[in-house]
This record gives structure tokens, sequence and C-alpha cells, in this order.
């Protein structure tokens, strides 16, 4: 295991995240009941260690796992759990740069390309992040993750996402991105070559103050500006990046929502140790109800049970 690992990702209990370091942890203590819940497929005992460490811990069990048996522990787990369970676990298993990798990939596979989940990771992660998950990706699928976003998208959608991809944080004057972004509304035909510079070249306190600004100024919410002066990929591309400029926790929230599956997982996966307290709150702030409860409704069984776990407790 890389040592580096450990200084990039150790949490502790100040985190916003659900899932934090087990206190009490031995990897050969867990390493040998992994062993024994695979061979008597015992789902409830896989379940309860692997949603019951974080991930730099399941990390040191599967790199453990396979010294002391030769064999993969995920390998084990698709062997004995299937579905979407199976799915969960093993996504779980990913170091958190690998999982976002996959993501990407996985939204770009088959016919049809996801743009919500494409827009969902290059608008919540940040640059350095971004740079992170390029480097691991070309590690993982041997390919150049920059170009087969070019591939996968098309006109200015395409352009938004390579900004997005490549954002930076320079620094600029409020009250003149303000006029910038006031003035394009006022044209006939809307120039989003401004909106795509200025949404991915600032910081986020500096967007916050700005589109609080062109909302006061024009009189509209950006998202009916973006309905009369935009279209297709290009308007949800920028509804989702104001969406997570403003209240990323919110959009995270709806994600969730929907509670369609892997999409459910995967943002509470992906942010199970970073902020899911912060999501849940804005879950229950959203629709009225908690997620753990709202999870209970949703899935049954195992899954329910790995979900449960990740989500960890009540509001």
């Amino acid at each position: 295991m890389d040592p580096e690992y450990f200084k990039s990702y150790e949490m502790s209990w100040g985190t916003l995240g659900t899932i934090r370091p087990y206190s009490n942890f031995q990897p050969d203590r867990d390493v040998k009941e992994l062993q024994i819940a695979l061979e008597k497929k015992d789902a409830g005992t896989l379940l309860r260690i692997l949603t019951n460490r974080n991930n730099a811990q399941r990390q040191v069990l599967a790199k453990t796992f396979e010294e002391l048996t030769q064999k993969e522990l995920g390998a084990g787990v698709k062997k004995v759990l299937s579905g979407d369970v199976a799915d969960l676990l093993l996504e779980m298993l990913m170091p958190p740069m690998h999982y976002e990798a996959f993501r990407l990939e996985d939204a770009m596979a088959g016919l049809g390309t996801d743009e919500e989940t494409l827009l969902e990771i290059l608008c919540t992660r940040t640059g350095p992040q971004l740079r992170q998950i390029s480097q691991v990706y070309k590690q993982m699928f041997k390919k150049d993750l920059e170009k087969e976003l070019k591939t996968e998208t098309s006109g200015d959608f395409a352009k938004l996402v390579i900004a997005l991809f490549n954002k930076t944080d320079v620094a600029g004057l409020v009250h003149k991105d303000v006029q910038t972004l006031v003035e394009t509304l006022k044209e006939k035909k809307c120039d989003m070559a401004p909106w795509i510079y200025i949404m991915t070249s600032r910081d986020t306190e500096h967007l916050r103050n700005v589109l609080d600004a062109v909302e006061f100024e024009t009189g509209l919410f950006l998202e009916e500006a973006f309905e009369k002066r935009f279209s297709g990929d290009l308007r949800l591309g920028l509804k989702v990046l104001v969406q997570c400029i403003q209240n990323p926790d919110l959009y995270l929230a709806n994600r969730i929502n929907a509670m369609k599956t892997p999409q459910t997982h995967r943002v509470m996966v992906s942010h199970c140790e970073e902020d899911l307290l912060c999501i849940r709150a804005a879950f229950l702030k959203l629709t009225g109800t908690s997620l753990y409860t709202t999870l209970q409704k949703h899935f049954k069984g195992d899954q329910l049970t790995a979900l449960l776990n990740i989500c960890r407790s009540e509001d």
C-alpha cells in the first residue's frame, strides 16, 4: 500500500462523513472473519465488516487478505453475493480516486452518455482532485480522460465539460464579472463563452457572490434565465454547475432522492467519508423525511442493510 494514500485520505472524528476509521481496527482478525464468511456465504458478516471500516482500512483488508490467501477479496465477494449489493461492496473496495475514475468511465461506456454523472463529478470535484482522477483513469483504462470527454460530448456542451475538467482559480472582481454576465443576458443571442469562462475559473465564494448579484440585477433566478437563453445539454450543464456552486449538498441530496440504483449507491459511496452528514441534512430539508427512513421505503434485504450502514443513523 502506498503510504501517501494514508496521508491523502486520513479521516478523523471531526469529519462530515458518516463512515469513519474503525477505532479498534485489527486487520488480521477482520480477514479471518472475512475468510470464514466467504466460506459460509455469510452476507451479514461481509456487510458488517466492509461497511464499518473506512476506505483506507478496507485497502489494508484487501491487501492482507491477498497476502494470506493468494486470492483477491473482491473476487470472493463476487462469488458469495450478486446483484446490486455485490456491486455496492465491490465499489466500496475501490480507493476514492479509482472509484471516481470508474464512475466516469461507466458514464461514457456503451451507447449514449450519462451526462448527469459526468456533470456531478466535474462540478463537485476540485481542480486538483480532477487532475488526480485523470492520472488514475489513465492507469486504469490506458486512455486519456480529456480526450474521452471530448469524444463523448459535442458543441457548446463539450466546451463547458472541458472547461470544468481544466477548472482553475483565477482572481477576478465580482462587479466586473457580474456586469459581463448581465450584459450577455441582454443580448439578442446570449454569448455562452463568458458564462463558461467565469464559472470555471473563479473560487466558489466569489462565484456565489457573482451569481447572487446577477439574480438581483436581472430579477430572474438563473434557472429561469437559462431556460430562456440556452438549450440542450449546455442548459443542463449550466444549471447543474449553478446548483453545485450555490448549494452542492442540496444538489447531491436531489441526486440521491431519485432512489435509483446505482445512482443513489454511487453518490452515497462517493461522499460517505467527506460530507454525507451535510447531504443528509439537505435531504431532510428537501423532502421533510430523513434519508435513513426514505431508504427503508425503497430498498430491502442486504442492499438496504448496506445502505443504512453507509447512511449511519436517523436525523
